[in-house]
């Protein structure tokens, strides 16, 4: 299944995307995806709906994040080979792990603020997991059985904030619109392998980014079995698993984006992103 939000920011209804690619209204069946209600035992619920009987949603609404009030947004660094390369840093030994702030999160067309003080502001298309089953000390044979689904993000980052105003990289993640998800909550049964996939980011109609999560430093399954030997994760908590080269601080010379500029970005199967960029 396809899930989805729509409808103006902070009061988004549940979808779900049909055969013909139109939405069909949830919110008489569910009241959001967030939480318990993405489960195994909801999700199948909904796979048992008749679709054609859920009501046709009109027109082009506003798509939300795919998920509704995330606990934790956790981010993984430095997990392609070739962006680190890019980055001037080595592969690490254990997965990198960074959060962005959920007051980050925004609707995958909606429009991104540079933050006040920023000059480098960059992109990075990430593939998203969704966390579905609680996880707490899993094996990576276990790990991807406690997935709801998975989608498209784009991780932004402010480079500047991140690498030269001290502390984590956390300040230069969590700038209001830096956390773009969705348009769909692809559920896992329809990606039998998130370790292929093909990601792209274009700005202004160039594309800068073109890879794999084949080339995945770390795989999804061993991500989530990593994080979960140091914090439970929850149902509906999000984790961004890193981006394939291309981003604009490895660029030469390096480019960030400015106002104007127009990020289009997307992963095979999992949906397109596209978001205007304005000053903050």
């Amino acid at each position: 299944m396809k899930l989805l939000r729509f409808g103006p920011k902070g009061a988004e209804k549940p979808g779900l995307l049909d055969a013909k690619g139109a939405i069909r209204n949830l919110s008489g069946v569910i009241d959001d995806l967030t939480g318990e209600l993405l489960g195994d035992e909801a999700l199948d619920r909904l796979r048992r709906l008749d679709t054609a009987s859920l009501p046709l949603v009109d027109g082009q609404p506003r798509i939300g994040a795919c998920v509704g009030q995330v606990g934790k947004f956790v981010c993984i660094g430095l997990n392609y080979a070739d962006h680190a390369a890019e980055s001037g840093m080595e592969l690490p030994q254990e997965p990198v792990i960074f959060f962005k702030a959920t007051s980050a999160i925004i609707g995958p067309n909606d429009t991104v603020e540079i933050p006040r003080g920023s000059v480098k502001t960059d992109w990075e298309v990430e593939l998203g997991v969704v966390i579905g089953k609680e996880a707490k000390y899993l094996s990576e044979a276990e790990a991807l059985n406690h997935v709801a689904g998975y989608c498209v993000i784009n991780d932004i980052s402010e480079r500047d904030f991140q690498l030269h105003r001290s502390g984590q990289w956390v300040k230069g993640k969590s700038a209001d619109t830096f956390g773009p998800i969705g348009p769909w909550l692809v559920t896992r049964d329809e990606v039998p392998d998130p370790q292929d996939l093909q990601l792209y980011l274009e700005v202004n109609g160039q594309r800068f980014q073109n890879g794999s999560t084949r080339t995945m430093h770390f795989g999804v399954a061993t991500v989530i079995s990593h994080l979960s030997q140091f914090m439970s994760l929850q149902q509906g908590d999000v984790i961004s698993t890193g981006t394939p080269p291309g981003v604009g601080m490895g660029q030469n010379p390096p480019t960030y984006l400015k106002p104007g500029d127009r990020m289009e970005l997307g992963i095979k199967g999992l949906g397109v992103q596209r978001q205007n960029v304005v000053k903050g």
